[in-house]
């Protein structure tokens, strides 16, 4: 004789069980981010192999932390004693894509720790690092630096293709030549200010990356991240060029040559919990403080996973690591970590601005990974490039995008199967695996991918 108990509503458990071989089994509700909402599936509890999160690390008092990493800084002098009355200040500050950052909660800090130090507002100046993205609205400069500083200082948004606002300053050690947004290269000071987290072909964001590409010409970034690629023909991505991957990194080491041809003063940068609060922030000199910086946020995101599984439920997180595919395509790494070969992806985000940029898109038509790979080394770009690991992922796995309807056709053309709801995909990633003719599969939930970096135990 079998029987089910009902667990209490507070269990999160389904009343409604699946059967498995003739043994009923729960189903646990799990919830995940999309845009400014959220979307539910209930999944079989006993096939839930891994739920993968970053450790558990509590919110700091963000004016607190900031303050005392610019008065105690990692490798530096306090930033009171680094700038000079008379200075004029660039502060590069990360854009409207990188919010989860939560800048607009302590640039103002930044600002005020300089007036303190007699730099009034007028020569203080905040450069958006747009890198090659668009132009900000001011309703996005608020949300990037908070709507008091749009007053208080002078704000430049930075056009890598304006070559009349860029200066030569140098060639690397790799033959990149350097050009920099002359805000930033006349300033006597520049500060660089963003949030760290893992990168999918520089390691780590922050840091150097303020400057390359966050203010450099369109010509040096794209012959900076060619070095993603490996160097014949066939090899398809460079190996060294990997998330969390720093040692012998060509495309970081490139970066770090460029940013110290300016040579920012100071660095200010926040670290991310896995709630997406603030819970450090690090700050000091350019290097060594941004180098701290993650091996913090390594400690938070590195998370064991007991072995692959047959489908991983990969979420961008919400907005606005979800606002475009471009931006939400960090969740794939993870799942290329944790998914069998020929598993299932199902990933999430609402990629409200499915377009965003416009090159990304356009770059998913060419039928097989040869015809693309060729096409990019003979003009590479880094939504190009972006779009080409994703399209080599999706001949190596099912990979299903949860996402806007109206995203429908445009997602068809990357080689994903779009769907609009998490349950949708739950219930197309059972028919996949009733044709392989699997009944003991396993599943991995990552409700925040873009913020974890899973390693396999043991």
């Amino acid at each position: 004789l079998q029987s089910f108990i009902c667990l209490p509503a507070a269990e999160n458990l389904s009343r409604c069980p699946t059967s498995k071989g003739g043994i009923i089994m729960a189903l646990k509700e799990f919830e995940f981010g999309f845009g400014h909402g959220t979307q539910k599936v209930s999944l079989p509890e006993e096939h839930i192999l891994d739920v993968l999160e970053g450790n558990p690390t509590p919110a700091c008092d963000v004016k607190e932390a900031t303050l005392e990493c610019m008065r105690h800084p990692i490798g530096s002098k306090p930033l009171q004693e680094i700038v000079s009355k008379g200075d004029k200040v660039c502060i590069v500050c990360a854009d409207v894509t990188r919010i989860w950052n939560h800048s607009d909660q302590f640039v103002i800090h930044v600002v005020n720790e300089l007036n303190l130090a007699g730099i009034p507002d007028d020569d203080i100046s905040i450069l958006f690092a747009q890198g090659t993205h668009r132009e900000q609205t001011p309703e996005e400069d608020i949300m990037v630096v908070g709507e008091e500083l749009t007053k208080r200082v002078k704000l430049y948004q930075h056009h890598c293709m304006n070559k009349d606002e860029l200066v030569h300053v140098g060639d690397t050690s790799r033959g990149t030549p350097v050009w920099i947004n002359k805000h930033a290269v006349e300033a006597d000071k520049v500060i660089v200010i963003d949030g760290i987290t893992t990168h999918l072909f520089a390691g780590y964001g922050g840091g150097r990356k303020l400057i390359l590409p966050g203010v450099a010409g369109d010509d040096t970034i794209q012959i900076n991240h060619c070095h993603a690629l490996g160097e014949k023909f066939g090899s398809g991505i460079n190996p060294k060029t990997r998330s969390t991957l720093l040692t012998d990194n060509p495309v970081s080491d490139d970066m770090q040559e460029a940013s110290d041809m300016i040579k920012p003063c100071f660095l200010v940068h926040s670290i991310i919990n896995s709630e997406g609060k603030i819970c450090a922030m690090v700050g000091g000199d350019p290097y060594k403080a941004w180098l701290e910086g993650t091996k913090i946020v390594y400690r938070i995101q590195k998370v064991p996973f007991k072995a692959k599984c047959d489908v991983a439920f990969a979420c961008a997180g919400g907005y606005p690591k979800d606002v475009s595919l471009y931006q939400g395509c960090k969740c794939y790494d993870p799942s290329d970590v944790v998914t069998k070969e020929g598993g299932i992806i199902i990933a999430i985000m609402e990629a409200s601005d499915i377009y965003e940029p416009p090159a990304y898109m356009g770059s998913f038509k060419y039928d097989t990974e040869e015809e693309m790979e060729k096409a990019l080394r003979h003009h590479f770009t880094i939504p190009f490039f972006v779009a080409f690991n994703l399209f080599c992922m999706t001949h190596k796995y099912h990979i299903i995008l949860v996402t806007k309807p109206e995203n429908f056709e445009a997602i068809k053309k990357t080689n994903q199967t779009p769907v609009a709801t998490v349950e949708e995909a739950w219930q197309l990633a059972q028919k996949i695996l009733k044709d392989q003719g699997k009944d003991d599969y396993t599943i991995t939930i990552m409700p925040h991918c873009a913020a974890i970096v899973p390693y396999l135990k043991d």
